[in-house]
């Protein structure tokens, strides 16, 4: 019958996509399975390097003098050897004036074109600054209400000396215990820190040095040409444009970094939606460019990031072709398995069959995937890391560990809502009670 020879076509289908999603899930797998691989560590130098802290800020009152203050006392690094700056970018509060009292030597950067209300018009103009100086080796990239741990400027300074050009923290949260959205968010970015960068390190592949807390030398900065990207997503489009050009992305994973996670439902779509859009317009002009120069290059990096990117796009199969699919799987099997409609290729029998064996598939593979990434990765993340999440104890993460699996549907829905948007640049909440006594 017609119905049974288009059954067998979608089915084809189907198992074309599982495929397409199977391959770069296998990478995320074997990142979680070679879990006991040692950090890398960079040999102590006694050789300092001039380091600038730089940190674009819009309208950040609430946040921006607390974190200035903690990088300029708290830093185990010779203080005349580093100097924070702030870009304020078309502020209109008292940014610019508690940066300042702070000790943060602040740039005013104006510009009314709304197409360039974005990160990384202030960037470029505080990296332009900076390398017309001539003075500083290291730049160290931090957002307003990102705190670092005491030896971070050691420990990157550690990795430039040592060679490095381009670096990554280990990314943890200041407020994972605050709400559910915390603690979830803050376990899915410790998880590429803990697990996917550890491994690319460990296997030489480059590391996604993205945002808060990237190191760049000042070296790397004037062979590129400064800061080449203005897109939504422009710390992802750096580090690609720095991988074109041969620089590794490395991983100094004693360098903490503490961001401020989304709180609420609301926080995390929007977040997530510009992570979703602003990926897919980056990399629909690189994507194919990464696969070719992995083929003409045999280096695997490329191969990676098109695997871990790849999730971007198939957050779109697995939120629309998979339950249309199988809604329609189920109800055409369950008619055909149990006398609903004429057969003339195979017999009732054969599609109960198929049917209770596709059921009996379907679970052992979703309860392998919540277990695997869900429960065992986030307790393993709770007993291991749970400082780095911004906890002073594992209780206050274990409720995270139940919910984290429902938490990745969401992040699937929401990347995927991102995918089909716009890109946009938002603004972020800021988690705080309000300015400190000091202001």
């Amino acid at each position: 019958m017609w119905h049974e020879i288009l059954y067998r076509v979608l089915s084809i289908i189907n198992y074309v996509v599982l495929i397409i999603i199977a391959i770069p899930l296998l990478l995320q797998v074997l990142y979680v399975l070679l879990f006991f691989l040692p950090k890398k560590t960079w040999k102590k130098s006694d050789k300092k390097g001039r380091i600038a802290f730089l940190i674009a800020a819009n309208n950040e009152e609430p946040v921006i003098y607390d974190t200035v203050k903690d990088l300029l006392e708290n830093q185990q690094y010779p203080k005349d050897m580093y100097d924070v700056y702030v870009v304020a970018d078309n502020c209109t509060d008292r940014t610019a004036e508690l940066a300042e009292k702070a000790g943060a030597k602040v740039l005013i950067h104006n510009d009314p074109d709304p197409e360039h209300h974005r990160a990384a018009y202030p960037l470029k103009y505080g990296l332009d600054y900076l390398m017309s100086l001539d003075k500083y080796d290291i730049v160290l990239r931090l957002d307003a209400d990102n705190h670092v741990n005491a030896e971070f400027a050691s420990l990157m300074n550690d990795a430039y000396q040592a060679g490095v050009d381009f670096a990554r923290p280990y990314e943890g949260a200041r407020n994972a215990s605050q709400s559910f959205f915390t603690k979830a968010c803050a376990m899915f970015y410790v998880f590429d820190s803990r697990f996917g960068s550890r491994v690319r390190e460990r296997l030489h592949l480059a590391a996604h040095v993205n945002g808060s807390g990237a190191m760049m030398s000042m070296r790397m900065l004037r062979a590129t040409g400064g800061y080449d990207c203005t897109s939504i997503s422009e710390d992802a489009e750096y580090f690609i444009n720095r991988l074109f050009d041969g620089y590794k992305g490395h991983f100094v994973e004693d360098a903490i970094v503490y961001e401020d996670m989304p709180s609420s439902l609301r926080d995390t779509y929007n977040r997530n939606k510009r992570i979703g859009s602003g990926s897919v317009s980056l990399l629909k002009p690189k994507f194919m460019k990464m696969f070719g120069r992995f083929f003409a290059t045999g280096n695997f990096s490329y191969m990676e990031v098109c695997l871990t990117y790849a999730f971007v796009f198939i957050t779109a199969i697995v939120a629309t072709w998979i339950p249309l699919f199988y809604v329609y799987n189920f109800l055409y099997l369950g008619f055909a398995a149990y006398g609903g409609m004429e057969l003339s290729l195979y017999s009732q029998q054969y599609y109960y069959s198929v049917l209770w064996n596709t059921v009996i598939i379907m679970a052992c593979v979703l309860l392998g995937l919540f277990v695997l990434f869900g429960y065992l990765q986030a307790l393993f993340l709770v007993i291991t890391d749970y400082k780095k999440l911004g906890a002073k104890n594992r209780r206050e993460l274990i409720s995270a560990v139940f919910l984290f699996p429902f938490f990745l549907i969401l992040y699937s829905v929401t990347i995927f809502i991102g995918t089909m948007s716009k890109p946009a640049w938002g603004k972020a909440k800021r988690n705080t009670d309000g300015a400190s006594d000091a202001r």
